[in-house]
């Protein structure tokens, strides 16, 4: 049986398309995790390459009205059934109760992405053997300049003993991605055409200037080696067999 570390040799130089090929050979249960532009683009990779593909999203609450609008274009588009998975009523309300909706400007944004990131995602990957998400080597240089193809995913568990995490962007760059956005006529968010290069929460998110790393809009009353909400804890621990 091939092991990780000999499928991320295998897989290192290949296309975007070839690594979703292979991961829907391998993984029955798997999904693509959906919300911006990377996404979008793997969504419609997929889409050619399989007629049921699963894909997600995680509704934190908080998300820009043209986000969600954006959603629901791509679910009609693709006439794919979009999962949605939101906060759980029962640890956000008290949470909410106790400390207010912008608590994070003061203690910052871990506690608030716990309740409305990360235990949502650990619901939507619990009934998989592997997902498939949109991260780019340069979207983070301090968190995500190693990222491989295919790796496990030490921070979350799936049906089986190790959940695969495959990126096949990996090695793509923001200027790849938008040349296949307009090559192929997808749609994309249209606040990327008022100056947000990321886009999460809109409390958390803003636009950049001209020069600026698109992560500076993201939580930028943090230190920037604090710039991620845990849906990648695991970009630090590479392949396990």
């Amino acid at each position: 049986m091939t092991t990780l570390s000999e499928l991320q040799l295998e897989l290192s130089a290949k296309s975007p398309r070839d690594i979703l090929k292979r991961a829907l050979a391998d993984y029955e249960q798997i999904a693509v995790s959906f919300s911006g532009a990377e996404d979008v683009v793997l969504v419609d990779m997929i889409s050619k390459l399989s007629d049921a593909p699963k894909v997600f999203t995680l509704d934190t609450g908080r998300l820009h009205p043209e986000t969600y609008r954006f959603l629901d274009r791509v679910r009609q588009h693709y006439q794919i059934k979009l999962e949605v998975y939101t906060p759980d009523a029962t640890a956000l309300e008290p949470f909410v109760a106790e400390k207010g909706l912008f608590s994070f400007y003061q203690d910052g944004h871990g506690e608030c992405c716990g309740i409305r990131k990360i235990e949502p995602l650990k619901r939507a990957l619990s009934g998989l053997d592997a997902w498939i998400t949109g991260q780019r080597k340069d979207q983070s240089p301090g968190t995500r300049s190693t990222i491989p193809v295919v790796q496990a995913d030490p921070a979350f568990t799936g049906r089986g003993e190790t959940l695969v995490k495959f990126n096949p962007l990996a090695n793509w760059s923001s200027e790849d991605v938008w040349n296949y956005i307009r090559m192929m006529e997808i749609p994309y968010n249209p606040l990327h055409e008022q100056g947000f290069k990321s886009i999460g929460c809109e409390p958390c998110t803003k636009a950049t200037l001209p020069n600026q790393h698109e992560r500076e809009g993201r939580w930028w009353w943090e230190e920037a080696t604090k710039k991620e909400c845990g849906l990648h804890s695991g970009n630090e621990t590479t392949l396990e067999s």
